[in-house]
């Protein structure tokens, strides 16, 4: 086997490298600012790609003797992999371009190396995955880990006596001791699971001399983690019980995360343990050894003669030729345009509607929503429940969305009793100004049933509509539609992404997308199963959107 020098393979390569590392320069730097920032909670990114390159350095030796000739096949699968990072940088998707990176990881020692040699880079690779940001893309998931913590510490604190309600995510305790916790979003144990998850992959390692062996003690990171999370909530709750609200909600959640992922940690080794004296029971049962064999060095496969030569001089160039345009051409990727916002406008006037402003409380254990007209003259400013603070906005809305997020509300009241509340959210430069609405409604406890589809008016304007419901209250309903500068409408929120991303990414442009919901309800409950409540509910959507560009 030849010696790879830089006569050939080894001055491609580099120039190969040189231009990806130019073309993911500017996610380098994203990576950064994600790790770095609290709300991403992914402080343990840093150390991912640091055990990557320690797993390369243990396993130098075998990818020495795992060198082969350059692949036509390798060549093959880098191209949708770096054109899959190209797509990410325009469209300004962070986690298609990690996707494209972690796949060239693994093809571009491929195509320079052969096969041989990137099956070594797979485990290294694949570990990069948890610097991936998935907390704020797996709502889905996040929101049925909340309502799994509060259902159960729900379900432990009535079994030992205490008066406690669920709403939603919420737990309200009333009786001798008072309290009332909310299991927001980053208390949901998503992170706490990633974190887990990468740092037992990282001891499976270790620890597990086989891959069945690491992947059944990294399987027991998940159960793990969900569990600490729960227990931490309970915990949470018992010292608001027993001790001080305000010490559960201040101090104590501020550390106890900290003794539960400790926690979580031992119960981890022990798993480890408990693997390593099963397989060894089931090897001395078998009459067979527990160690494991020594590795010989991978067998080359000969190329055919005079074909090795001819291969490895000029595909380590095709290589180079196809890839290193991609990659400049990523990094020399302009500053997206951001397009000017519609001109929407909430109409004071709208058919015989009566209209009215609406305030929302803003302290989190209270969150109520009230009309302006109801509140007593020279105290709109405060809520009449708690006397916190009232805003035009709600506190998770002023928080969580980027400032740039432009949030318009009204209520509109019909002469048939209807009570419309109207929303409509104008989004800013960043994806996360607008989301669906069905990944808040069940934290707030609502159920929703029977969704449909359908359009209104003359310009048949399309709208996605479901049922709910809520324990005490009337059956309501709640709709809402898409549209942006440029015309398209939609109540597709997959739709709108992949034409978000297509803008971003070919045209180079930032689309200001407009969410409008409206949420119907009145004394009686509404429900678009009984006609009258559809035919208003569709005339006051046609109305509304009249208004609209």
């Amino acid at each position: 086997m030849k010696k790879f020098g830089l006569s050939n393979r080894g001055v491609a390569l580099l120039a190969v490298v040189g231009c990806a590392l130019t073309g993911f320069s500017a996610l380098f730097v994203r990576l950064r600012g994600v790790f770095a920032d609290p709300l991403e909670d992914m402080s343990f990114g840093w150390l991912v790609p640091v055990f990557s390159l320690y797993v390369l350095w243990t396993e130098r030796k075998e990818l020495q003797r795992s060198l082969g000739e350059p692949s036509l096949a390798g060549l093959l699968a880098c191209l949708p992999c770096a054109l899959l990072a190209l797509l990410g940088t325009r469209g300004l998707q962070m986690r298609f371009e990690q996707l494209g990176f972690i796949g060239l990881c693994v093809t571009l020692p491929w195509a320079f190396c052969g096969w041989q040699m990137a099956r070594q880079f797979v485990f290294p690779a694949l570990y990069l995955a948890f610097t991936i940001p998935l907390s704020s893309f797996l709502d889905v998931v996040t929101i049925h880990l909340r309502l799994l913590a509060s259902g159960t510490a729900l379900a432990v604190l009535k079994g030992i006596g205490l008066e406690v309600v669920q709403q939603g995510t919420a737990i309200y305790a009333q009786g001798a001791h008072p309290f009332s916790i909310d299991v927001a979003e980053p208390c949901s144990g998503l992170r706490s699971l990633f974190a887990l998850m990468a740092l037992t992959g990282a001891y499976a390692w270790f620890n597990q001399p086989t891959w069945t062996r690491r992947a059944m003690l990294f399987a027991c990171s998940v159960p793990l983690a969900v569990l600490g999370n729960v227990t931490r909530i309970l915990s949470i709750c018992l010292v608001a019980a027993w001790g001080s609200p305000s010490v559960a909600t201040g101090f104590y959640h501020d550390y106890s995360g900290y003794v539960v992922f400790i926690v979580a940690i031992a119960l981890m080794v022990a798993c480890g343990e408990a693997i390593t004296r099963v397989a060894e029971k089931l090897d001395a049962a078998k009459g067979t050894k527990a160690e494991k064999p020594a590795e010989e060095p991978a067998a080359v496969e000969a190329a055919p003669r005079g074909a090795g030569g001819l291969r490895a001089k000029i595909l380590p160039w095709c290589t180079a030729v196809l890839l290193c345009p991609i990659f400049l051409f990523q990094a020399t990727t302009p500053q997206s345009t951001l397009a000017d916002p519609p001109k929407v406008v909430l109409p004071y006037m709208l058919a015989n509607c009566e209209v009215d402003e609406v305030r929302f409380c803003q302290r989190e254990q209270c969150a109520a929503v009230f009309p302006l007209s109801r509140l007593e003259k020279g105290t709109e400013g405060q809520c009449p429940l708690c006397g916190g603070e009232l805003g035009k906005i709600a506190l998770g809305e002023r928080t969580v969305l980027p400032a740039d997020t432009e949030i318009l509300k009204r209520i509109y009241r019909t002469p048939r009793g209807d009570q419309f509340l109207v929303s409509a959210v104008i989004g800013g430069k960043s994806k996360s100004s607008i989301h669906r609405p069905e990944l808040c409604l069940p934290a707030q406890g609502y159920q929703m049933q029977r969704p449909v589809d359908f359009t209104v008016g003359a310009a048949r304007r399309p709208f996605h509509a479901v049922g709910l419901q809520r324990p005490g209250l009337f059956p309501a309903t709640m709709a809402y539609t898409f549209f942006n500068q440029a015309g398209l409408r939609t109540a597709s929120h997959v739709r709108r992404i992949f034409a978000d991303t297509w803008d971003r990414s070919v045209f180079n442009r930032i689309d200001r997308w407009v969410m409008v919901t409206v949420f119907a309800q009145n004394a009686q409950g509404f429900s678009l199963d009984r006609p009258g409540d559809r035919h208003a509910f569709e005339q006051f959507l046609s109305a509304l959107m009249e208004t609209m560009p």
